[in-house]
């Protein structure tokens, strides 16, 4: 099932929802009881693997996965 982002009109607070395509775009009631308006907003994600930091920029001069040029056959 699909994740959705409703964004609320009068604070911007930020809910995602597991819904069926069919029910996307309808009525969000809102989690807190305050009466807010929420609309869908577009999400963006990405991915991809990480070991639980960024990847270290490659040495200039070296193959693209950061080892000397034809060691990993890269390059």
């Amino acid at each position: 099932m699909p994740q959705y982002e409703y964004e609320a009109l009068e604070d911007g607070e930020v809910l995602t929802l597991l819904r069926p395509m069919a029910q996307a775009d309808e009525p969000v009631e809102d989690p807190s009881g305050q009466g807010r308006t929420f609309r869908r907003r577009h999400s963006v994600f990405g991915v991809g693997a990480s070991s639980g930091g960024a990847s270290p920029a490659p040495v200039p001069g070296s193959c693209p996965c950061g080892l000397k040029p034809g060691t990993c056959g890269g390059g």
